[in-house]
Parts: structure tokens; C-alpha cells; sequence
């Protein structure tokens, strides 16, 4: 009896261990892409639902949200489901780099699409390319997103959704001198922001090579709130404007203050801007005479632009979507094309379809990825008046 006994817990152990074995060529399948058994195909999204940029997190997500939607309605792909993982990154670096780990080892994600500013997403960079999952920004724009600044080298596994700030600040300096007709300009940039520091180098570039002047630069840092000092000696200089490239809430701050002080010069500024708190924030009275660059206006004729706008009105109480909506709508049908045609969710095939990406035609224009994994497409130019938004221009690259 008690070699029976032996004999039949051997067989049970054995038997278990072959299933464990089972088990985790499984979770190894699907962490890798394979052919694997699960039901859906996980994408995570690593977004800033907390803190400082909530707002466009919100929004991102909100736009990722509809994409999943229509894709899952039409059938999904490959046969499956997309299933959306959500991690807040409370806007902080740190916490982008610590949810993309637990989206790649704990939720088995195929890959990654965030976060929405440029500090966030470099949080991200490391992981991604370490653990080889394909990494899509929908509105990260600094160009040592996708090459690092070190090495020169390109970052692999890592695309974006937006355009960059080379061609977002070169747009808003031949704006202010060919249109604004200015010759002197102020830059007001966050010291702490990778995302305002590039701005201010490129449309500093571009301004000066227009035969223009920066009397001064100035700098802020996130969650300062008096900025009376600075912009009483911004007042002195009397440019013929101010370019601010920050994020909306101090961005809004500045504005409110920089009125009351009796500053009317035309301010200008790229697409962290964009956020519905930011007339909150300034007051619509403050954002009058007031410039942005962004990635597309719900103001556009274009048909899949009124075809985005209607279907994402639909889904969120008639809200309008910003920038950042467009934006995470279209990450996650960049990522959906490329599953598509490279016929699997490997990350090899998956990340070298998307870098072979040409003619998408998505929600914030036709895009084709060049050879540092940037999209080329166009920007648009809009105008505060009564604190909305309104088209300007549109500017191809």
C-alpha cells in the first residue's frame, strides 16, 4: 500500500508540474506576442490620470477608449478583442517607468501606447527597450523620445503619434514673423519640462534665422504659481511676443497674471496648451490674443477629422476632443494597423510594421513614419477668441 501511495503521488505531482510548465509557456506566449491562448489582445495604456497633466491624460484615454470601441464593434483583429489597460502615472516619471513594468509583466500587454508628455514617456524609453515591446506615444514630442540624445542612436522599439518640436516650434517662429509680423520675441520656458526646453531651442532657431530678436529667455518651474517678478521685467523689454511653451496649468496662471499686469502682446505656444482647463485657469477674457500650434482642429473639413469629432461627441456627452483625444484615438489605431499587417502580435513583426507605417490616414491627418520613428504629417495654427480654440492655418511639413 504504501508503494501504491508513492506511485500515485508521484503521478499527481508530476501531473501538476507538467501543467505549471503549461502554464507559463502560456503567460511566456502571450507576454511575447506568440500564439497564444488568450481571448483578447492586451494593449496598455500608460497615461496621466492624476496630477499635474491629468487633463490630458483624461482626454488620451477618453480617445483611446472610442478607438477600441470601433475596432472591437468591426470584428477586433486578428479574430480577437482589444483589451485596453489603464495605468495612471500620476505625471510623474517615475511612476510612467513603474506601470509600463507591470503592463509588460504582470498584464502581459503587446504593447504600450503613452504617455502624453515627453518627461513621462522617457520614463517609459528604458523599459520598452529593454524588454523589447513596441512603445507608441500619442503626443510625446521631444525627438530624444525616439533617438537617444547620448548615443544618437535610434530607440528601436519606440514610436510616437504626433509630430515633433523641431517642425512644432519652426511653425509658431514663422508664424509670429511672417504673419504677427514681430521682430522681438521673449521666450517664457519650464525649466523642469524636456517638452518646453526643446520648443524654446527650435523656435529660438527658427526666429533668429528669420532675422528676428530674443531680447531675454526666462524660465518657471511646474507648480510655481507667482510669476509677477518675471513678467515685470518681461513688461519692460516690451517684445512683440511672448512665446510660452509649457503646460496649461501654469501656462493659464501666467496668462491671467500677465493681463492684469496690463501685458497685451500677442503670447504663443505648442500643443501642452491644449486643454480645457487652461480658460478655466486664465479666464476667456486672458486667452484673447493668444497662439498655439496643435496637431489638428475639430474645426476641419476634412471627413475623417468630422467623422472623429461626431462619433467622439457621441460617446462623451457632446464634449468637443482636443489635441489629446485625436491623439490617443489615433496611437491605438497606429498600433491596430500594425498588428494587422504584420498578421501577429510578435513583437519583432509588430514593431517593424509600424516603422514601415505609410499613407495612415488617422483622426490628426495622413501619416507615414520616417526613419527615426516620427510621423510626418501636418500641424495647424489656432487662435484663442473667448477662450476657445479657432483654425488659423493649417502647415504641411
Amino acid at each position: 500500500m504504501k508503494k501504491i501511495g508513492a506511485i500515485i503521488l508521484t503521478t499527481v505531482l508530476t501531473a501538476a508540474l507538467v501543467a505549471g510548465c503549461g502554464n507559463n509557456t502560456d503567460n511566456n506566449k502571450a507576454a511575447n506576442g506568440g500564439n497564444s491562448t488568450a481571448e483578447t489582445i492586451k494593449i496598455g495604456m500608460d497615461v496621466e490620470l492624476s496630477g499635474g497633466q491629468a487633463s490630458f491624460g483624461d482626454s488620451a484615454l477618453k480617445g483611446a477608449k472610442l478607438a477600441v470601441k470601433e475596432i472591437n464593434d468591426a470584428g477586433g483583429v486578428l479574430g480577437k478583442q482589444i483589451e485596453l489597460i489603464e495605468a495612471d502615472n500620476a505625471s510623474k516619471s517615475e511612476e510612467a517607468t513603474r506601470a509600463a513594468q507591470k503592463l509588460i509583466t504582470t498584464n502581459k500587454v503587446v504593447a504600450i501606447i503613452g504617455s502624453t508628455t515627453s518627461t513621462n514617456t522617457l520614463g517609459i524609453v528604458p523599459v520598452a527597450e529593454e524588454k523589447g515591446i513596441p512603445l507608441v506615444s500619442s503626443s510625446a514630442t521631444n525627438p530624444k523620445v525616439t533617438v537617444d540624445e547620448r548615443t544618437g542612436k535610434l530607440n528601436e522599439w519606440v514610436f510616437r503619434a504626433s509630430f515633433i518640436d523641431p517642425f512644432q516650434g519652426q511653425v509658431m517662429a514663422n508664424y509670429a514673423t511672417d504673419t504677427l509680423k514681430a521682430k522681438t520675441a521673449v521666450i517664457y520656458t519650464d525649466t523642469s519640462s524636456d517638452y518646453s526646453k526643446g520648443l524654446q531651442t527650435f523656435f529660438k532657431e527658427t526666429f533668429l534665422k528669420n532675422g528676428g530678436t530674443i531680447l531675454s529667455e526666462e524660465s518657471y518651474q511646474q507648480k510655481d504659481s507667482d510669476f509677477k517678478a518675471v513678467l515685470t521685467r518681461i513688461k519692460e523689454s516690451n517684445p512683440d511676443v511672448i512665446y510660452l511653451p509649457g503646460y496649461y496649468e501654469e501656462v493659464g496662471k501666467i496668462l491671467k497674471q500677465a493681463r492684469e499686469m496690463g501685458i497685451t502682446v500677442p503670447f504663443m505656444g505648442g500643443d501642452g496648451w491644449d486643454s480645457p482647463q487652461l480658460a478655466e485657469i486664465a479666464g476667456a477674457d486672458a486667452l484673447n490674443n493668444t497662439f498655439m500650434s496643435n496637431h489638428y482642429s475639430p474645426e476641419d473639413s476634412a471627413p475623417e477629422v468630422k467623422s472623429f469629432v461626431d462619433a467622439f461627441k457621441a460617446a462623451n456627452g457632446d464634449l468637443v476632443p482636443d489635441g489629446m483625444a485625436a491623439l490617443g484615438y489615433d496611437a491605438v489605431k497606429l498600433v491596430v494597423d500594425g498588428i494587422t499587417r504584420a498578421d501577429s502580435t510578435d513583437p519583432t513583426k509588430l514593431r517593424d510594421a509600424l516603422a514601415a507605417t505609410k499613407d495612415l490616414q488617422l483622426a490628426t491627418g495622413k501619416i507615414t513614419m520616417n526613419e527615426t520613428h516620427d510621423p510626418v504629417k501636418a500641424a495647424v495654427v489656432l487662435k484663442f477668441v473667448d477662450g476657445k480654440q479657432a483654425f488659423e492655418a493649417k502647415v504641411n511639413p
